[in-house]
């Protein structure tokens, strides 16, 4: 159904009907009840404090022994919160913090896996086509050298990289 289609539909409902449709989809998906839940009560700080929890735990596990290193966990809250229509300051926070996590646990431990370098590219990649999409390079210029220089010293297989997106960002 296209949304023309639909947006004749839903004005030939009598209001009750609409009504009744619209709680309809609030019980049964749950994306719907979330999205309507953050609408009326947008507790930001309370989204951002629980992504970087699990963020962290990602790295620096709580409950067991073994990180797990997924890029996966903050790209699921990431794009969550670019559903919800999270403030973008808060959506750019939370893509440095992963970064920055990871950079914090790849400082103790030496990581052989390209794997690992490579998605933390993509990551920065991401954040900084964000950051100017959305204007906001001022705030986060800072934060954003500071990852490509950490990537340096770290001595990261792909810090050349690292200084390529960095210089198309200046």
């Amino acid at each position: 159904m296209s949304k023309r289609d639909l947006k004749k539909y839903l004005t030939s409902l009598p209001k009750e009907e609409l009504e009744e449709q619209l709680l309809a989809l609030y019980e049964k998906f749950s994306d719907v009840k979330q999205y309507y839940d953050f609408v009326f009560n947008p507790k930001e700080d309370k989204l951002e404090q629980e992504a970087k929890v699990k963020i962290a735990n990602e790295y620096f596990p709580t409950k067991s022994k073994r990180p797990k290193l997924r890029r996966s966990t903050a790209q699921k809250y990431i794009k969550h919160f670019l559903t919800l229509g999270v403030d973008p300051y808060i959506v750019a926070d939370i893509m440095l913090f992963n970064i920055e996590t990871a950079q914090k646990y790849s400082a103790k431990r030496e990581l052989k896996y390209s794997s690992f370098y490579k998605s933390m590219l993509n990551s920065y990649k991401q954040v900084v086509d964000y950051v100017i999409a959305n204007g906001m390079t001022p705030n986060f210029k800072e934060r954003i050298a500071t990852i490509k220089n950490e990537a340096f010293r770290q001595y990261w297989e792909n810090r050349k990289e690292f200084e390529r997106i960095w210089d198309n960002f200046e």
